[in-house]
């Protein structure tokens, strides 16, 4: 009996060429690797790294793990929404790690209280002009509004003046930490308003993760966004043959990066309190990193939003894993290198065999 079967125009369709999706496989994987690190916990630590072991709770699974997990992603997470959606066109985006130190120190500043424990916040960076206590949706604003900026630069710059996207980000990534550090000379910036602080309070930052990781799954598989954005990484030539406007297009994209690397700035700042100069380090390459292993083709036009929250995941389960075998951080860092290295291998190997099938 045939292996073909027959569609529009005569055209055949061989069933031994169509595979699992991406995602299936970064799923497999994740399962693997809590398969790996449970195993690692029984025969290593006598504990389990995912399910319950103690008599007093009911529990099945080790909640307190599991929100770990997903906590300690959930920022780079959101920066990695718009990671993902850059490389998709073919570009990459060095800056974010900087912009989010940049947006949370600016950020900040408009979130300070005027009094700590009955006495006048003198230190709050515009305490002399009397821009204390404001109301949490100025801070979010000035945020948003900076991230917003540096990934409307870094559209232009790469869209008008033609500048490779690795070099103009690599400016911003500069430029930002630059005045990340000049805004307050170095000095961190704390003690937030109540209302500030609440974003960043309990499992906010998990909710705010997906929340925008579903929006923008939608936002890229239903609209003419998402269509115009898999279409310039496809073939940029042939999207602009066919009317779409590649370079509004593409300040569009890093314009959402941009505004993405600032709500994750004002999710973190708001979590920890305080926002400091060196915020967001390497933050940027682990985005890149998670949604690479999402299955997110470097040579653009292949991936998704859902691909890159598993690649978050996977990245969560390793650090935690890491933690709970009591390994040193700077394994941690190794393996990430490894894991980004890997990823990259992994994603020319796809490519390869898809254009050996075709």
């Amino acid at each position: 009996m045939s292996d073909t079967s027959h569609g529009v125009g005569g055209l055949s369709f061989d069933q031994s060429k169509r595979g699992l999706p991406a995602e299936a496989g970064v799923a497999i994987a994740l399962v693997l690797i809590i398969v790996v690190f449970e195993l690692l916990g029984r025969i290593l630590m006598n504990d389990s790294f995912l399910f319950n072991t103690r008599e007093n709770v009911d529990a099945i699974f080790n909640m307190a793990r599991l929100e770990i997990i997903i906590l300690q992603v959930s920022i780079i997470g959101i920066i990695a929404l718009g990671v993902t959606q850059v490389i998709i066109t073919g570009g990459i985006d060095l800056s974010s790690g900087s912009v989010v130190g940049m947006t949370a120190m600016i950020a900040m500043s408009f979130a300070q209280v005027g009094e700590i424990n009955g006495l006048e916040n003198t230190r709050a960076v515009f305490f002399d002009l009397g821009w204390v206590n404001l109301p949490v949706i100025i801070p979010v604003l000035v945020g948003l509004a900076c991230g917003l900026l540096a990934g409307l630069i870094n559209g232009l710059l790469i869209a008008y003046t033609k500048i490779p996207p690795f070099i103009a980000t690599l400016g911003m990534m500069v430029s930002a930490r630059g005045v990340a550090k000049w805004w307050t000379a170095g000095q961190p910036v704390s003690f937030p308003t109540g209302g500030y602080a609440a974003i960043g309070k309990g499992m906010m930052p998990v909710v705010i993760f997906v929340v925008l990781a579903i929006l923008f799954y939608l936002i890229l598989k239903y609209t003419v966004y998402g269509k115009h954005t898999y279409a310039i990484g496809s073939n940029e030539a042939a999207a602009r043959m066919s009317g779409i406007n590649v370079a509004r297009h593409k300040v569009l994209v890093y314009t959402i990066a941009g505004l993405l690397a600032g709500i994750a700035a004002i999710v973190l700042s708001a979590k920890n309190l305080t926002a400091q100069a060196g915020m967001g380090v390497m933050y940027e390459l682990d985005a890149i990193a998670m949604a690479v292993i999402g299955g997110i083709s470097l040579a653009g036009g292949r991936g998704t939003i859902l691909g890159t929250v598993l690649g978050a995941l996977i990245f969560g389960v390793i650090i935690s894993g890491f933690t709970f075998l009591r390994l040193d951080a700077y394994y941690q860092e190794m393996v990430k290198g490894a894991i980004i290295v890997g990823a990259v291998v992994l994603d020319q190997w796809r490519q390869s065999r898809a254009a050996a099938r075709s």
